[in-house]
Protein backbone atom coordinates (compact mmCIF):
# COMPACT_ATOMS: atom_id res chain seq x y z
CA UNK A 1 0.00 0.00 0.00
CA UNK A 2 1.98 2.96 -1.48
CA UNK A 3 1.18 6.79 -1.74
CA UNK A 4 -0.77 7.08 1.71
CA UNK A 5 -0.67 6.28 5.65
CA UNK A 6 -2.27 3.36 6.47
CA UNK A 7 -5.51 3.92 9.18
CA UNK A 8 -6.32 2.20 12.25
CA UNK A 9 -8.68 -0.07 10.00
CA UNK A 10 -5.87 -0.91 8.34
CA UNK A 11 -3.52 -2.04 10.41
CA UNK A 12 -1.64 -5.27 8.86
CA UNK A 13 -3.26 -8.34 11.43
CA UNK A 14 -0.42 -10.27 10.47
CA UNK A 15 2.53 -7.69 11.27
CA UNK A 16 5.44 -9.36 13.45
CA UNK A 17 8.14 -8.54 15.82
CA UNK A 18 11.20 -10.21 17.29
CA UNK A 19 12.40 -10.22 20.79
CA UNK A 20 15.07 -7.39 19.97
CA UNK A 21 12.19 -5.52 18.61
CA UNK A 22 9.65 -5.89 21.54
CA UNK A 23 12.67 -4.94 23.69
CA UNK A 24 12.95 -1.48 21.59
CA UNK A 25 9.11 -1.34 21.80
CA UNK A 26 9.00 -1.05 25.47
CA UNK A 27 12.28 0.32 26.29
CA UNK A 28 13.89 -2.30 27.85
CA UNK A 29 16.47 -5.00 27.32
CA UNK A 30 16.42 -8.50 25.80
CA UNK A 31 16.88 -10.22 29.12
CA UNK A 32 13.71 -8.98 30.03
CA UNK A 33 11.69 -9.92 27.48
CA UNK A 34 13.08 -13.34 28.28
CA UNK A 35 11.64 -12.96 31.87
CA UNK A 36 8.46 -11.88 30.61
CA UNK A 37 8.11 -14.79 28.44
CA UNK A 38 9.11 -16.95 31.04
CA UNK A 39 7.05 -15.63 34.14
CA UNK A 40 4.05 -14.42 32.40
CA UNK A 41 1.69 -16.81 31.79
CA UNK A 42 -0.34 -14.66 29.72
CA UNK A 43 2.65 -13.26 27.46
CA UNK A 44 1.80 -13.35 23.53
CA UNK A 45 2.72 -16.78 22.26
CA UNK A 46 5.06 -16.81 19.34
CA UNK A 47 3.29 -16.78 15.59
CA UNK A 48 6.15 -17.49 13.97
CA UNK A 49 10.05 -18.00 13.25
CA UNK A 50 11.87 -20.19 14.74
CA UNK A 51 13.15 -21.48 17.95
CA UNK A 52 16.11 -19.40 18.34
CA UNK A 53 14.54 -16.31 17.18
CA UNK A 54 10.31 -16.73 17.57
CA UNK A 55 8.16 -13.97 15.96
CA UNK A 56 5.39 -12.57 17.83
CA UNK A 57 2.06 -10.60 16.86
CA UNK A 58 2.81 -6.97 17.10
CA UNK A 59 -1.13 -6.69 17.84
CA UNK A 60 -0.53 -8.80 20.44
CA UNK A 61 2.31 -7.17 22.25
CA UNK A 62 1.21 -3.83 21.82
CA UNK A 63 -1.79 -4.96 23.83
CA UNK A 64 -0.16 -7.13 26.52
CA UNK A 65 2.17 -4.00 26.99
CA UNK A 66 -0.41 -1.47 27.73
CA UNK A 67 -2.48 -4.21 29.57
CA UNK A 68 0.27 -4.92 32.15
CA UNK A 69 1.70 -1.17 31.47
CA UNK A 70 5.46 -2.41 30.68
CA UNK A 71 7.10 0.31 28.59
CA UNK A 72 4.79 3.27 29.15
CA UNK A 73 7.90 5.80 29.98
CA UNK A 74 9.80 5.25 26.88
CA UNK A 75 11.87 7.50 24.58
CA UNK A 76 9.75 9.38 21.81
CA UNK A 77 12.22 7.26 19.11
CA UNK A 78 10.56 3.86 20.76
CA UNK A 79 7.19 5.90 20.61
CA UNK A 80 7.46 6.89 16.93
CA UNK A 81 8.90 3.21 15.87
CA UNK A 82 5.72 1.74 17.96
CA UNK A 83 3.01 3.55 15.92
CA UNK A 84 4.77 3.12 12.44
CA UNK A 85 4.49 -0.41 13.14
CA UNK A 86 0.97 -0.64 14.59
CA UNK A 87 0.08 1.62 10.79
CA UNK A 88 2.45 0.50 8.33
CA UNK A 89 3.04 -3.24 9.78
CA UNK A 90 6.16 -4.92 7.01
CA UNK A 91 6.30 -1.69 5.10
CA UNK A 92 8.69 0.27 7.14
CA UNK A 93 10.62 2.02 4.15
CA UNK A 94 7.20 3.28 3.44
CA UNK A 95 6.79 4.69 6.88
CA UNK A 96 10.01 6.03 7.24
CA UNK A 97 9.39 8.05 3.85
CA UNK A 98 6.76 9.55 5.40
CA UNK A 99 8.55 10.18 7.96
CA UNK A 100 11.44 12.27 6.26
CA UNK A 101 8.38 14.14 4.16
CA UNK A 102 7.18 15.29 7.56
CA UNK A 103 10.59 16.41 8.30
CA UNK A 104 11.20 18.32 5.32
CA UNK A 105 7.95 20.36 5.65
CA UNK A 106 5.40 17.85 3.93
CA UNK A 107 2.06 17.14 5.69
CA UNK A 108 0.12 14.51 3.40
CA UNK A 109 2.18 11.23 3.76
CA UNK A 110 1.99 11.15 7.85
CA UNK A 111 -1.11 11.15 9.01
CA UNK A 112 -1.32 9.20 12.36
CA UNK A 113 -1.19 11.87 15.32
CA UNK A 114 0.92 9.62 17.78
CA UNK A 115 3.29 9.64 15.10
CA UNK A 116 3.99 12.97 14.20
CA UNK A 117 3.66 14.08 17.96
CA UNK A 118 6.92 12.17 18.64
CA UNK A 119 8.70 13.20 15.45
CA UNK A 120 7.82 16.87 16.55
CA UNK A 121 9.61 15.74 19.99
CA UNK A 122 12.35 14.32 18.51
CA UNK A 123 13.22 17.62 16.26
CA UNK A 124 13.17 18.85 19.50
CA UNK A 125 16.19 17.40 20.78
CA UNK A 126 18.34 16.65 17.47
CA UNK A 127 18.58 17.42 13.81
CA UNK A 128 16.76 16.07 11.19
CA UNK A 129 19.33 13.82 10.06
CA UNK A 130 19.76 11.87 13.04
CA UNK A 131 16.44 11.76 13.53
CA UNK A 132 16.33 9.83 10.07
CA UNK A 133 19.63 7.67 11.14
CA UNK A 134 18.36 6.60 14.42
CA UNK A 135 15.03 5.12 12.42
CA UNK A 136 17.10 3.49 9.73
CA UNK A 137 18.87 1.89 12.18
CA UNK A 138 16.19 0.15 14.00
CA UNK A 139 15.00 -0.51 10.23
CA UNK A 140 18.26 -2.68 9.48
CA UNK A 141 17.76 -4.25 12.97
CA UNK A 142 13.92 -5.45 12.55
CA UNK A 143 12.46 -8.05 10.80
CA UNK A 144 10.88 -5.92 8.19
CA UNK A 145 14.43 -5.77 6.72
CA UNK A 146 13.59 -8.60 5.01
CA UNK A 147 11.56 -6.94 2.81
CA UNK A 148 13.85 -4.22 1.43
CA UNK A 149 16.58 -6.01 -0.89
CA UNK A 150 20.15 -4.36 -1.96
CA UNK A 151 20.23 -2.71 1.44
CA UNK A 152 24.05 -1.79 2.72
CA UNK A 153 24.66 -2.17 6.26
CA UNK A 154 25.82 0.57 8.34
CA UNK A 155 29.58 -1.07 8.79
CA UNK A 156 30.00 -1.41 4.85
CA UNK A 157 28.64 2.54 5.00
CA UNK A 158 31.53 3.33 7.24
CA UNK A 159 34.03 1.84 5.26
CA UNK A 160 33.12 3.52 1.88
CA UNK A 161 33.15 6.63 4.01
CA UNK A 162 36.57 6.27 5.01
CA UNK A 163 38.42 5.73 1.78
CA UNK A 164 35.78 7.96 -0.71
CA UNK A 165 37.04 10.72 1.58
CA UNK A 166 35.45 14.40 1.30
CA UNK A 167 34.12 16.13 -1.71
CA UNK A 168 32.12 19.12 -2.59
CA UNK A 169 30.77 18.33 -5.61
CA UNK A 170 28.26 15.79 -6.99
CA UNK A 171 27.40 12.43 -5.12
CA UNK A 172 26.51 9.91 -7.47
CA UNK A 173 24.89 6.21 -6.64
CA UNK A 174 23.75 4.38 -9.38
CA UNK A 175 22.30 1.28 -6.99
CA UNK A 176 21.24 3.35 -3.93
CA UNK A 177 18.76 1.02 -2.26
CA UNK A 178 17.38 3.53 1.02
CA UNK A 179 20.41 5.85 0.31
CA UNK A 180 23.25 4.42 3.03
CA UNK A 181 25.97 4.79 1.19
CA UNK A 182 24.85 8.25 -0.61
CA UNK A 183 23.79 10.21 2.50
CA UNK A 184 27.29 8.43 4.22
CA UNK A 185 30.06 10.27 1.96
CA UNK A 186 31.05 13.44 1.78
CA UNK A 187 30.28 16.81 3.94
CA UNK A 188 27.25 18.98 4.30
CA UNK A 189 28.97 20.94 1.72
CA UNK A 190 28.21 18.64 -1.37
CA UNK A 191 27.01 20.15 -4.50
CA UNK A 192 24.16 17.77 -4.87
CA UNK A 193 23.15 13.95 -4.43
CA UNK A 194 22.10 12.03 -6.95
CA UNK A 195 20.20 8.26 -7.08
CA UNK A 196 18.87 5.43 -9.07
CA UNK A 197 17.15 1.74 -7.89
CA UNK A 198 14.97 -0.27 -9.10
CA UNK A 199 12.95 -0.71 -6.38
CA UNK A 200 10.40 2.00 -5.26
CA UNK A 201 9.75 1.70 -1.91
CA UNK A 202 13.39 2.35 -1.71
CA UNK A 203 13.96 5.04 -3.59
CA UNK A 204 11.20 7.04 -1.61
CA UNK A 205 13.15 6.82 1.30
CA UNK A 206 16.37 7.10 -0.39
CA UNK A 207 14.59 10.50 -1.75
CA UNK A 208 13.93 11.60 1.50
CA UNK A 209 17.36 11.33 3.23
CA UNK A 210 19.37 12.72 0.31
CA UNK A 211 17.30 15.92 0.45
CA UNK A 212 17.13 16.18 4.56
CA UNK A 213 21.00 15.66 3.75
CA UNK A 214 21.60 18.72 1.74
CA UNK A 215 18.64 21.02 3.22
CA UNK A 216 20.85 23.32 5.16
CA UNK A 217 23.48 23.66 2.31
CA UNK A 218 20.78 24.22 -0.21
CA UNK A 219 22.29 21.91 -2.16
CA UNK A 220 20.04 19.59 -4.82
CA UNK A 221 18.89 15.97 -4.38
CA UNK A 222 17.81 14.37 -7.16
CA UNK A 223 16.81 10.22 -6.56
CA UNK A 224 15.16 8.09 -8.83
CA UNK A 225 13.57 4.48 -9.64
CA UNK A 226 15.09 2.76 -12.66
CA UNK A 227 17.55 0.24 -13.79
CA UNK A 228 20.55 1.86 -14.15
CA UNK A 229 21.87 -0.18 -16.58
CA UNK A 230 19.03 -0.51 -18.97
CA UNK A 231 17.79 3.01 -18.37
CA UNK A 232 20.69 5.50 -17.00
CA UNK A 233 18.48 8.17 -15.78
CA UNK A 234 21.08 10.73 -15.62
CA UNK A 235 23.25 9.84 -18.97
CA UNK A 236 25.13 13.21 -19.05
CA UNK A 237 26.28 12.95 -15.01
CA UNK A 238 29.58 12.99 -14.26
CA UNK A 239 30.06 12.99 -10.63
CA UNK A 240 32.83 14.21 -8.54
CA UNK A 241 32.05 10.80 -6.48
CA UNK A 242 30.40 7.91 -7.36
CA UNK A 243 29.63 5.28 -4.84
CA UNK A 244 27.91 1.65 -4.99
CA UNK A 245 27.28 -1.90 -3.94
CA UNK A 246 25.72 -3.02 -6.90
CA UNK A 247 23.58 -6.15 -7.31
CA UNK A 248 25.36 -9.47 -7.46
CA UNK A 249 25.45 -12.68 -9.72
CA UNK A 250 22.98 -11.09 -12.02
CA UNK A 251 22.77 -12.97 -15.26
CA UNK A 252 19.99 -10.87 -17.00
CA UNK A 253 21.76 -7.61 -16.57
CA UNK A 254 21.32 -6.52 -20.15
CA UNK A 255 24.37 -7.39 -22.18
CA UNK A 256 22.03 -8.01 -25.68
CA UNK A 257 20.42 -4.60 -25.98
CA UNK A 258 24.08 -2.82 -24.60
CA UNK A 259 26.51 -4.25 -26.65
CA UNK A 260 27.28 -0.89 -28.42
CA UNK A 261 26.86 1.27 -25.17
CA UNK A 262 29.60 3.42 -24.69
CA UNK A 263 30.07 2.82 -21.03
CA UNK A 264 32.19 -0.38 -21.99
CA UNK A 265 35.71 1.91 -21.58
CA UNK A 266 37.19 -1.00 -21.03
CA UNK A 267 35.34 -4.07 -22.98
CA UNK A 268 31.67 -5.89 -23.37
CA UNK A 269 31.67 -7.71 -19.53
CA UNK A 270 30.10 -10.95 -20.24
CA UNK A 271 27.12 -12.14 -19.11
CA UNK A 272 28.46 -13.85 -16.12
CA UNK A 273 30.29 -10.51 -15.43
CA UNK A 274 27.44 -8.40 -14.06
CA UNK A 275 30.07 -6.61 -11.62
CA UNK A 276 32.26 -5.64 -14.06
CA UNK A 277 28.95 -3.53 -15.74
CA UNK A 278 28.76 -1.98 -12.86
CA UNK A 279 31.83 -1.16 -12.47
CA UNK A 280 32.26 0.56 -15.30
CA UNK A 281 29.02 2.04 -15.45
CA UNK A 282 30.30 3.90 -12.10
CA UNK A 283 33.56 5.15 -14.10
CA UNK A 284 31.98 5.86 -16.70
CA UNK A 285 29.79 8.63 -14.60
CA UNK A 286 32.76 10.00 -12.68
CA UNK A 287 34.48 13.29 -13.80
CA UNK A 288 37.66 14.14 -14.94
CA UNK A 289 39.66 14.00 -11.20
CA UNK A 290 37.30 12.19 -9.58
CA UNK A 291 36.82 8.91 -8.14
CA UNK A 292 34.63 6.01 -7.47
CA UNK A 293 34.20 3.84 -4.49
CA UNK A 294 32.75 0.19 -5.77
CA UNK A 295 32.11 -2.89 -3.43
CA UNK A 296 32.52 -5.88 -5.28
CA UNK A 297 32.16 -9.67 -4.27
CA UNK A 298 35.66 -11.01 -3.79
CA UNK A 299 35.49 -13.27 -6.30
CA UNK A 300 35.33 -10.65 -9.05
CA UNK A 301 39.21 -9.50 -8.74
CA UNK A 302 40.55 -13.17 -9.91
CA UNK A 303 37.75 -14.42 -12.40
CA UNK A 304 39.24 -15.83 -15.40
CA UNK A 305 36.02 -14.43 -17.44
CA UNK A 306 37.14 -10.90 -16.09
CA UNK A 307 40.98 -11.13 -16.81
CA UNK A 308 40.37 -8.79 -20.06
CA UNK A 309 38.88 -6.48 -18.66
CA UNK A 310 40.84 -6.39 -15.15
CA UNK A 311 43.86 -5.65 -17.52
CA UNK A 312 42.38 -3.26 -19.63
CA UNK A 313 41.27 -0.68 -16.26
CA UNK A 314 44.64 -2.09 -14.97
CA UNK A 315 46.17 -0.12 -18.59
CA UNK A 316 44.85 2.97 -18.59
CA UNK A 317 45.24 3.90 -14.92
CA UNK A 318 41.59 3.37 -13.67
CA UNK A 319 42.09 1.05 -10.75
CA UNK A 320 44.21 3.33 -8.03
CA UNK A 321 43.39 1.06 -4.72
CA UNK A 322 41.45 -2.34 -4.14
CA UNK A 323 40.85 -2.40 -0.65
CA UNK A 324 39.72 -6.27 0.79
CA UNK A 325 37.23 -6.03 3.58
CA UNK A 326 36.58 -7.82 6.71
CA UNK A 327 33.87 -10.63 6.52
CA UNK A 328 30.04 -9.42 7.48
CA UNK A 329 29.75 -6.51 5.77
CA UNK A 330 27.47 -7.70 3.62
CA UNK A 331 24.03 -8.01 4.13
CA UNK A 332 22.32 -9.86 0.95
CA UNK A 333 24.79 -12.47 0.78
CA UNK A 334 28.25 -13.86 3.31
CA UNK A 335 30.60 -13.23 0.18
CA UNK A 336 33.88 -11.16 1.32
CA UNK A 337 33.81 -7.66 -0.20
CA UNK A 338 36.22 -5.50 -1.91
CA UNK A 339 36.26 -2.54 -2.28
CA UNK A 340 37.51 -0.63 -5.51
CA UNK A 341 38.63 2.51 -5.70
CA UNK A 342 38.81 4.07 -8.85
CA UNK A 343 39.93 7.85 -10.35
CA UNK A 344 39.64 9.57 -13.77
CA UNK A 345 42.67 11.46 -14.16
CA UNK A 346 42.14 14.61 -14.76
CA UNK A 347 44.97 14.61 -17.56
CA UNK A 348 44.70 10.78 -19.34
CA UNK A 349 48.62 11.48 -19.89
CA UNK A 350 49.38 11.66 -16.27
CA UNK A 351 48.14 7.94 -14.64
CA UNK A 352 49.55 6.50 -11.32
CA UNK A 353 51.84 3.94 -12.20
CA UNK A 354 51.31 1.19 -9.26
CA UNK A 355 47.81 0.11 -7.67
CA UNK A 356 47.40 0.23 -3.54
CA UNK A 357 46.67 -2.99 -2.30
CA UNK A 358 44.93 -2.75 1.20
CA UNK A 359 44.64 -6.52 2.87
CA UNK A 360 41.75 -5.76 6.02
CA UNK A 361 39.85 -8.86 6.02
CA UNK A 362 41.29 -10.05 9.49
CA UNK A 363 40.43 -6.87 10.68
CA UNK A 364 37.04 -6.16 12.95
CA UNK A 365 34.31 -5.37 10.82
CA UNK A 366 33.55 -2.48 12.86
CA UNK A 367 36.85 -0.76 11.94
CA UNK A 368 40.02 0.27 11.98
CA UNK A 369 39.91 1.50 8.39
CA UNK A 370 43.25 3.02 9.07
CA UNK A 371 45.66 -0.29 7.60
CA UNK A 372 48.75 -0.98 9.08
CA UNK A 373 52.10 -0.50 7.42
CA UNK A 374 52.36 -3.98 6.88
CA UNK A 375 48.64 -4.29 5.65
CA UNK A 376 49.16 -2.34 2.56
CA UNK A 377 51.72 -2.51 -0.59
CA UNK A 378 51.75 -0.52 -3.58
CA UNK A 379 52.38 -2.84 -6.51
CA UNK A 380 53.57 -1.82 -9.90
CA UNK A 381 51.35 -2.22 -13.11
CA UNK A 382 53.86 -4.27 -14.76
CA UNK A 383 53.14 -6.76 -12.07
CA UNK A 384 49.83 -6.73 -12.03
CA UNK A 385 49.43 -7.60 -15.92
CA UNK A 386 49.91 -11.16 -16.30
CA UNK A 387 48.30 -14.11 -17.47
CA UNK A 388 45.96 -13.52 -14.69
CA UNK A 389 45.49 -10.09 -14.35
CA UNK A 390 44.70 -11.22 -10.38
CA UNK A 391 44.12 -8.05 -8.04
CA UNK A 392 43.38 -9.57 -4.74
CA UNK A 393 45.04 -7.77 -2.06
CA UNK A 394 46.42 -11.24 -0.03
CA UNK A 395 48.55 -11.62 -3.46
CA UNK A 396 50.80 -8.94 -2.67
CA UNK A 397 50.09 -7.78 1.18
CA UNK A 398 52.54 -9.76 3.23
CA UNK A 399 52.60 -10.15 6.85
CA UNK A 400 55.71 -9.42 8.92
CA UNK A 401 58.02 -11.86 9.63
CA UNK A 402 57.71 -13.05 13.12
CA UNK A 403 61.08 -13.61 15.18
CA UNK A 404 61.02 -17.37 14.85
CA UNK A 405 63.43 -18.10 17.29
CA UNK A 406 61.95 -15.95 20.28
CA UNK A 407 57.93 -17.02 19.17
CA UNK A 408 59.28 -21.13 18.83
CA UNK A 409 60.90 -21.38 22.00
CA UNK A 410 58.19 -19.49 23.86
CA UNK A 411 55.46 -21.37 22.10
CA UNK A 412 57.49 -24.71 23.67
CA UNK A 413 57.59 -23.88 26.75
CA UNK A 414 54.04 -23.03 26.89
CA UNK A 415 53.49 -26.04 25.77
CA UNK A 416 55.61 -27.76 27.72
CA UNK A 417 53.76 -25.78 30.88
CA UNK A 418 50.08 -26.64 29.65
CA UNK A 419 50.43 -30.57 28.84
CA UNK A 420 51.70 -30.92 32.82
CA UNK A 421 48.13 -29.94 33.63
CA UNK A 422 45.68 -31.27 30.87
CA UNK A 423 46.09 -34.72 32.91
CA UNK A 424 44.87 -32.50 35.76
CA UNK A 425 41.87 -31.50 34.48
CA UNK A 426 40.40 -34.81 32.73
CA UNK A 427 38.86 -36.19 36.08
CA UNK A 428 38.98 -39.54 37.26
CA UNK A 429 35.20 -41.26 37.04
CA UNK A 430 35.25 -44.70 38.79
CA UNK A 431 32.40 -46.87 37.14
CA UNK A 432 29.21 -46.96 38.89
CA UNK A 433 27.99 -49.22 41.29
CA UNK A 434 24.88 -50.20 38.89
CA UNK A 435 25.87 -49.59 35.57
CA UNK A 436 23.15 -49.25 32.90
CA UNK A 437 20.39 -46.02 32.83
CA UNK A 438 19.84 -43.13 35.47
CA UNK A 439 16.55 -43.01 35.14
CA UNK A 440 15.47 -43.89 38.80
CA UNK A 441 12.07 -42.40 37.78
CA UNK A 442 10.69 -40.66 35.25
CA UNK A 443 12.89 -37.87 33.46
CA UNK A 444 11.92 -34.52 33.94
CA UNK A 445 12.13 -32.36 30.29
CA UNK A 446 13.47 -29.38 29.90
CA UNK A 447 9.84 -27.80 29.06
CA UNK A 448 8.31 -28.73 32.68
CA UNK A 449 11.67 -26.47 33.71
CA UNK A 450 10.91 -23.69 31.27
CA UNK A 451 7.29 -23.38 32.06
CA UNK A 452 8.57 -23.98 36.55
CA UNK A 453 10.04 -21.03 36.02
CA UNK A 454 13.79 -22.92 36.81
CA UNK A 455 16.06 -22.54 34.20
CA UNK A 456 15.82 -19.69 30.80
CA UNK A 457 16.39 -20.67 27.24
CA UNK A 458 17.63 -18.12 24.72
CA UNK A 459 18.19 -19.43 21.78
CA UNK A 460 20.87 -22.44 22.62
CA UNK A 461 21.96 -20.21 25.78
CA UNK A 462 20.84 -22.21 28.90
CA UNK A 463 20.43 -20.69 32.40
CA UNK A 464 19.36 -22.11 35.42
CA UNK A 465 17.17 -19.87 37.49
CA UNK A 466 17.23 -21.79 40.86
CA UNK A 467 19.14 -23.15 43.50
CA UNK A 468 17.91 -26.46 43.53
CA UNK A 469 19.16 -27.19 40.12
CA UNK A 470 23.18 -27.33 39.26
CA UNK A 471 23.73 -25.35 35.62
CA UNK A 472 26.09 -27.79 34.40
CA UNK A 473 24.04 -30.58 35.60
CA UNK A 474 21.45 -29.23 33.99
CA UNK A 475 23.96 -27.65 30.36
CA UNK A 476 25.43 -31.77 30.94
CA UNK A 477 22.39 -33.58 30.62
CA UNK A 478 20.47 -31.37 28.04
CA UNK A 479 23.57 -31.75 25.42
CA UNK A 480 24.01 -35.46 26.26
CA UNK A 481 24.49 -38.36 23.08
CA UNK A 482 20.59 -39.73 24.14
CA UNK A 483 19.28 -36.18 23.57
CA UNK A 484 21.14 -35.84 20.66
CA UNK A 485 19.73 -38.73 19.02
CA UNK A 486 16.36 -37.84 20.18
CA UNK A 487 16.56 -34.47 17.52
CA UNK A 488 17.74 -36.59 14.83
CA UNK A 489 15.03 -37.34 12.47
CA UNK A 490 14.84 -40.83 10.92
CA UNK A 491 16.72 -38.84 7.44
CA UNK A 492 19.74 -38.08 9.67
CA UNK A 493 18.32 -34.47 9.87
CA UNK A 494 19.86 -32.66 13.12
CA UNK A 495 17.77 -30.16 14.70
CA UNK A 496 18.85 -28.77 17.81
CA UNK A 497 15.74 -28.55 20.62
CA UNK A 498 16.72 -28.20 23.94
CA UNK A 499 13.15 -27.57 24.64
CA UNK A 500 12.86 -31.73 24.37
CA UNK A 501 16.00 -32.59 26.19
CA UNK A 502 15.46 -35.43 28.89
CA UNK A 503 17.26 -35.02 32.71
CA UNK A 504 17.20 -37.57 35.38
CA UNK A 505 15.80 -36.95 38.54
CA UNK A 506 18.37 -36.69 41.25
CA UNK A 507 18.99 -34.80 44.63
CA UNK A 508 20.88 -31.48 44.73
CA UNK A 509 23.93 -33.18 45.98
CA UNK A 510 23.96 -35.57 42.91
CA UNK A 511 23.41 -32.94 40.63
CA UNK A 512 26.52 -30.61 41.99
CA UNK A 513 28.55 -34.09 41.60
CA UNK A 514 27.60 -34.21 37.64
CA UNK A 515 27.81 -30.45 37.53
CA UNK A 516 31.66 -30.41 39.01
CA UNK A 517 32.34 -33.37 36.58
CA UNK A 518 30.77 -31.93 33.59
CA UNK A 519 32.84 -28.20 34.29
CA UNK A 520 36.19 -30.10 34.31
CA UNK A 521 35.22 -31.86 31.04
CA UNK A 522 34.82 -28.36 29.85
CA UNK A 523 37.54 -26.87 30.94
CA UNK A 524 39.64 -29.98 29.48
CA UNK A 525 38.24 -29.63 26.32
CA UNK A 526 38.97 -25.94 26.25
CA UNK A 527 42.24 -26.71 27.15
CA UNK A 528 42.35 -29.36 24.22
CA UNK A 529 41.54 -26.67 22.06
CA UNK A 530 43.71 -24.15 23.42
CA UNK A 531 47.01 -26.59 22.62
CA UNK A 532 45.75 -27.75 19.38
CA UNK A 533 45.96 -24.15 18.08
CA UNK A 534 48.58 -23.65 19.40
CA UNK A 535 50.53 -26.95 18.11
CA UNK A 536 49.25 -25.22 14.93
CA UNK A 537 50.68 -22.36 15.48
CA UNK A 538 54.33 -24.17 16.37
CA UNK A 539 54.60 -26.65 13.54
CA UNK A 540 53.52 -23.84 11.25
CA UNK A 541 56.49 -21.61 12.93
CA UNK A 542 58.99 -24.40 12.78
CA UNK A 543 57.96 -25.42 9.10
CA UNK A 544 58.36 -21.78 8.14
CA UNK A 545 61.63 -21.29 10.67
CA UNK A 546 63.20 -23.82 9.28
CA UNK A 547 62.45 -23.13 5.50
CA UNK A 548 63.44 -19.33 5.28
CA UNK A 549 66.87 -20.33 7.51
CA UNK A 550 66.28 -19.04 10.64
CA UNK A 551 65.93 -21.79 12.82
CA UNK A 552 67.82 -25.13 12.27
CA UNK A 553 67.16 -28.14 12.52
CA UNK A 554 67.89 -30.22 16.27
CA UNK A 555 71.24 -32.18 16.31
CA UNK A 556 72.18 -35.46 15.18
CA UNK A 557 73.45 -38.25 18.02
CA UNK A 558 76.23 -40.65 17.20
CA UNK A 559 73.83 -43.24 15.45
CA UNK A 560 72.94 -40.97 12.94
CA UNK A 561 69.03 -40.38 14.69
CA UNK A 562 67.78 -37.26 15.32
CA UNK A 563 68.48 -35.77 19.08
CA UNK A 564 64.87 -36.84 21.09
CA UNK A 565 63.22 -38.03 17.82
CA UNK A 566 61.16 -40.79 19.15
CA UNK A 567 59.28 -43.67 16.85
CA UNK A 568 56.70 -45.82 16.95
CA UNK A 569 55.77 -49.06 15.31
CA UNK A 570 55.67 -48.36 11.33
CA UNK A 571 56.65 -44.66 12.27
CA UNK A 572 59.86 -43.97 11.49
CA UNK A 573 61.46 -40.77 11.84
CA UNK A 574 62.16 -38.54 9.03
CA UNK A 575 66.11 -38.86 7.87
CA UNK A 576 66.61 -42.44 8.79
CA UNK A 577 68.98 -44.31 7.00
CA UNK A 578 67.30 -46.18 3.50
CA UNK A 579 64.71 -43.25 3.57
CA UNK A 580 64.73 -41.54 0.16
CA UNK A 581 63.40 -39.28 -1.27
Amino acid sequence: MYGRAMTAEDEVPGAAVTAAEIARLAGVTRAAVSNWRRRRSDFPSPVGGTSASPLFSLAQVQQWLQGQREGREVSGEVRLWQALRGTYGEEMATALAAVGDYLLGGRDELTDRTACEAVDGLVAERMPTEVMDGLVSRLLESSARAALDGVSTLRLARAVREFAGETSGAVFDPACGIGSLLVAVGSGAVGSRLGQDTHADATRLARVRAALSVVEAGASAQVVAGDSLRADAFPDLRADLVVCEPPTAVADWGREQLLIDPRWEAGVPSRGESELAWLQHCYHHTAPGGRAVVALPASVAHRRSGRRIRAEMVRRGCVTMVVALPPGLAASHALPLHLWVLSRPADPRRTSGAVRMVDLSTNSPDGPWQPQPHQEAEVPLIDLLNDEVDLTPSRYVREPEPDYVAEYDALRRDLETRFSRLQALLPELPPRDRPGSLDEGAPVTMSDLLAAGLVNLDGEDLTSLSDQLDPDYVRGFANSAENARRSTSASGTFRADLRAARLPRMDIERQHRYGGAFRLLIAFERELAEIAMMGDRATRLARDGLTSGALDPPPTQANGDVEHQSTTDGDEAVGREGRTL
